[in-house]
């Protein structure tokens, strides 16, 4: 049970994010939210808050460590603690290699693997002090398969797999430090907003096409994994439409 720890999200503006933020919360955790766009995070704070929950908001930038370090720092000056960490902050500017998006492969590499180091650094301390704490980090089928298009996004989320199983070898035996990785297919959310490539035209629009998953989905995902019992290390999830093939 999850009922009164504190769990934080990050990237919790929309999406994956946005409903893992509500759905923590009603199954009884205190929620603490970061990301870019603090206009959305309120609006999420005004639906936690109706429904009861408990909320903390501050602006984070996972791609500045000192923004992810005062983060953990005022949540734990309000609740003394951190229980639940979920790295979700993530981008996918898909693009092929020939175009030399190299500003969007350094923003990948900043969000999707430098956010996700930089926010794990800040709780590791403390959960490591305490001996207990939960890990989840957001990779993707991406963490498993490369695709053209991917090569940058694919290696991005190849680490966060990678990270994830290193972060359980070091910690969960030694440290009680549970560790999941949680890798979508394609989910209904704004990630492929940030194409800026016009020969993925076709590919996003097929995607809007497909029966996706909703990030309900994988908040149900992320909800399995910390609610299990003390003893239950779920190291993995995989989870895709039914229609996606890849």
């Amino acid at each position: 049970m999850i009922k009164d720890k504190v769990a934080i999200v990050t990237g919790a503006s929309s999406g994956i994010g946005y409903v893992t933020a509500l759905a923590l919360s009603k199954a009884g955790a205190k929620v603490a939210i970061g990301a870019r766009r603090t206009d959305k995070l309120e609006s999420l704070k005004d639906q936690i808050t109706k429904n009861g929950g408990e909320v903390f908001v501050q602006k984070l930038d996972v791609t500045k460590k000192s923004e992810c370090d005062s983060f953990v720092d005022a949540v734990i000056k309000k609740w003394g603690t951190v229980d639940i960490l979920v790295n979700n902050a993530g981008l996918m500017p898909l693009s092929f290699m020939k175009n030399l998006k190299v500003n969007e492969w350094d923003q990948m590499i900043d969000v999707n693997i430098k956010g996700v180091l930089y926010c794990t650094a800040a709780v590791i301390p403390h959960m490591y002090a305490k001996k207990s704490g939960h890990i989840v980090n957001i990779s993707s089928v991406a963490g498993r398969i490369v695709f053209p298009s991917g090569t940058v996004y694919c290696a991005t989320k190849h680490a966060v797999t990678a990270i994830s199983e290193g972060l359980r070898q070091e910690f969960s035996q030694r440290s009680g430090i549970r560790v999941t990785c949680v890798e979508p297919g394609v989910v209904a959310t704004e990630l492929t907003n940030t194409i800026t490539d016009d020969n993925l035209k076709s590919f996003v629009e097929s995607t809007k096409k497909m029966e996706a998953l909703q990030g309900e989905d994988i908040a149900n995902a992320i909800l399995y994994a910390v609610e299990a019992p003390s003893h239950v290390n779920v190291n993995e999830i995989l989870i895709r439409p039914v229609t996606q093939e890849r």
